[in-house]
């Protein structure tokens, strides 16, 4: 799916059900907005993470990350702590921060997230698995962290340790 590209004045519309879908780090994401469809300005996201999936630790060289929970529990790793969101919770990840959720309840956690500037969701496009119908994501090893690299440091994120050193 091509996004739209915002013009002088116009809105960008992206239907219930719509956005292109990839799987990522054992999640599904459905990418509603990009850099380019807002004028640089964000990136969204929705997301499906199923019991134990998540993403590792890491930060973002010149983005910010917001994350909005729809249903479900995640815990969050902030710098070398841990909490726990619940649906309704709202979460803001500054630049350089190190960071990760992990659903830590036994069904699907739903979320929001919204990348400013926009630009990282490029991570997901490029480096993220085509969906496979009737499958399901699988969740990602450091070697596939390894195989996209180029893509991880292109878009500026940085792997990190799970416990700070």
């Amino acid at each position: 799916m091509s996004f739209p590209t915002i013009k002088s004045g116009g809105v960008l519309h992206v239907p219930a059900g719509e956005g292109l879908v990839k799987w990522v780090s054992g999640d599904t994401y459905t990418i509603k907005a990009t850099r380019s469809s807002t004028g640089d300005a964000l990136g969204f996201v929705e997301a499906v993470v199923p019991p134990g999936a998540g993403p590792i630790a890491h930060a973002h060289k010149s983005t910010d990350e917001s994350f909005y929970l729809l249903e479900g529990a995640l815990e969050f790793l902030d710098g070398d702590r841990t909490f726990v969101a619940e649906a309704g919770a709202f979460v803001f990840v500054p630049r350089l921060h190190r960071h990760r959720f992990k659903n830590i309840s036994d069904a699907d956690a739903r979320l929001l997230f919204i990348f400013t500037p926009g630009g990282l969701e490029d991570l997901f496009i490029d480096g993220g698995d085509d969906p496979v119908p009737g499958g399901q994501p699988e969740p990602w090893g450091i070697e596939r962290n390894q195989q996209i690299a180029d893509i991880i440091e292109r878009t500026g994120s940085i792997a990190l340790p799970e416990v700070a050193p």
